[in-house]
């Protein structure tokens, strides 16, 4: 038989209140396993508010350790409950360390592990580098009942180099809880096009399906309000928006990929065969190249 795998992701608003937060995440992973979704992605971070918009530190006490987390602990019998795998996006505290994290939950509820983000904003509305270390768990692909799961973390999306890490892991479909939305020092800035360009981009330079997951609604910020936008989508291979959700949608996405179709596709194409890891000195560790910037 085949190998299928059926992918779910979550587009909604959130709060203040984690305990609604994840309530509301339960109901709508319910609805994505109704709908026969066994991966289901909610967004980043969905324990509450984007609270990375300005620097005060009584958000680090919403930060657990991530076998503890809140969102871990209601999540895990849900997923055992439904059968279904879900990449659980948190804040994580470890001692004085503090990451914006991944905990993937297998079919039967069990943790398969953490994954903290690699690649750390700081910019207006996204003051990151406040709150995260940069991640050190490398890159993680997870063996999960369905298929082999690749996961990012919002800016982790913007990488190449991200993405094709994880598909040469192994990883079957990649997975990027997001939460992006306005710019708040540039109200003409639109950026919701280029981050659904550059990641159906990875769908194709790696054959493999995209899933993103990203939230809606407008959280307080320190000029009046941060809007996100939503849009979350699931590409092919082709990088085609199979799935798309607008800017204010709210609901669940379900998505049926044949892995072993995509298997040969990816080998035929030849993306893989072909890579001249010899010529790749300039993505490795920094250097200076003459005539660099020409």
């Amino acid at each position: 038989m085949a190998r299928t795998l059926s992918v779910g992701l979550i587009q909604t608003a959130y709060g203040l209140d984690m305990a609604d937060n994840i309530a509301r995440t339960v109901d709508f992973v319910r609805l994505a396993a109704d709908r026969g979704a066994q991966v289901i992605l909610p967004s980043e971070l969905f324990q509450g508010p984007y609270f990375c918009v300005t620097q005060e530190e009584k958000w680090f006490a919403t930060a657990h350790p991530w076998r503890e987390h809140p969102c871990v602990l209601a999540l895990a019998p849900v997923a055992a409950e439904l059968g279904v795998a879900i990449p659980v996006s948190i804040y994580e505290c470890d001692g004085p360390h503090y990451f914006n994290s991944l905990v993937m939950l297998d079919a039967d509820g069990s943790p398969l592990g953490v994954y903290r983000k690699s690649h750390i904003p700081d910019g207006p509305g996204y003051q990151e580098k406040y709150y995260f270390r940069p991640g050190d768990t490398g890159f993680k692909v997870w063996d999960t009942r369905f298929g082999r799961i690749g996961t990012g973390i919002c800016w982790d999306q913007w990488y190449p180099e991200a993405a094709r890490a994880m598909t040469l892991m192994g990883a079957e479909v990649l997975f990027y809880p997001t939460a992006i939305g306005s710019e708040p020092h540039d109200s003409s800035l639109d950026t919701r096009d280029p981050w659904r360009r550059v990641m159906q981009g990875h769908a194709v330079a790696n054959v493999i399906p995209v899933v993103a997951g990203n939230r809606i609604g407008t959280e307080p910020g320190p000029t009046g309000g941060q809007t996100f936008y939503g849009s979350s989508f699931i590409a092919d291979h082709r990088g085609d928006l199979l799935q798309a959700f607008e800017r204010e949608d709210e609901g669940v996405l379900v998505q049926g990929f044949d892995l072993d179709f995509l298997r040969t596709h990816r080998a035929a194409w030849g993306f893989f065969r072909d890579r001249r890891t010899d010529l790749y000195e300039a993505l490795g560790p920094r250097r200076t190249f003459e005539g660099a910037g020409r």
